[in-house]
């Protein structure tokens, strides 16, 4: 049981932006639970590296689309930790298709892909409650995208849920206010995986375009994204329903 520490559940948190916010909370004191739905080995890694920042750390597996697996997840927080503080809903997916080929978009992948990014974000978070409730100055951080607040070259049922995510971050923000702040980070092109899978052979071409025209000079890692996601949860506390941008400034000033 965590009596003193406070904790927090990451979802998808076995690569990318989950695992940087789940061992940046490690390190600034909180206990983690670390969601993944098929990276098993990688999830243990980051429980490890957890533990040697100080933190109790668990790996749950579950699919966030499954609302059975769901309420499993945040059972398993409960017998784990006795207490849940903070909520980083980070699980989300995409598909390989251009907005170019509306003719190749499968509905299928469309469905699959709100099922993960919105359903399994609200199935998440309602499941999630209960223990929130029950913490003092409660949080969630949602992952949305820059694409969600304006156009860009991603397949549309991932745009349009990032845009999803931004509308229910608002929501939820004034119906679980004032006991639980909801907020959400929007990063943009990001250096790593994710994008390399997006760009392909084009992707050290078209990130370092990106960064000559980003204001600081680089595009955005998953330890920033991270270190926005701590600063939502451990010092806003008047700060809701807020999409925090984070991307260099380049959305702001091209």
């Amino acid at each position: 049981m965590s009596a003193g520490r406070p904790v927090a559940l990451v979802t998808g948190a076995s690569r990318g932006i989950g695992r940087s916010a789940a061992l940046a909370l490690a390190r600034h004191g909180y206990d983690v639970a670390v969601n993944y739905a098929t990276g098993r080995e990688r999830a243990e890694q980051v429980v490890r590296e957890a533990g040697k920042a100080g933190a109790r750390a668990l790996a749950v597996q579950a699919d966030v689309a499954d609302e059975d697996a769901v309420r499993g997840m945040l059972g398993a927080v409960e017998h784990g930790f006795g207490r849940l503080d903070a909520l980083v809903n980070n699980a989300g997916t995409t598909i390989g298709t251009p907005p170019s080929d509306l003719d190749g978009l499968s509905l299928a992948d469309w469905d699959r892909v709100f099922a993960v990014n919105v359903r399994g974000l609200f199935q998440v978070t309602r499941a999630a409650v209960p223990l929130l409730r029950r913490a003092p100055g409660a949080a969630i951080v949602n992952t949305a995208s820059i694409v969600g607040l304006r156009p860009g070259p991603q397949p549309f049922p991932y745009a349009a849920s990032k845009a999803a995510v931004v509308s229910l971050t608002r929501t939820l923000a004034g119906a679980l206010g004032p006991d639980i702040r909801v907020n959400a980070v929007a990063p943009g092109w990001m250096v790593g995986e994710w994008m390399e899978d997006q760009l392909g052979d084009n992707y050290e071409r078209l990130m370092d375009r990106r960064a000559r025209l980003t204001p600081l000079r680089r595009c955005v890692t998953a330890d920033d994204v991270a270190a926005t996601v701590v600063s939502l949860i451990t010092s806003n506390p008047f700060v809701t329903g807020e999409i925090v941008v984070v991307d260099g400034g380049f959305s702001a000033t091209t």
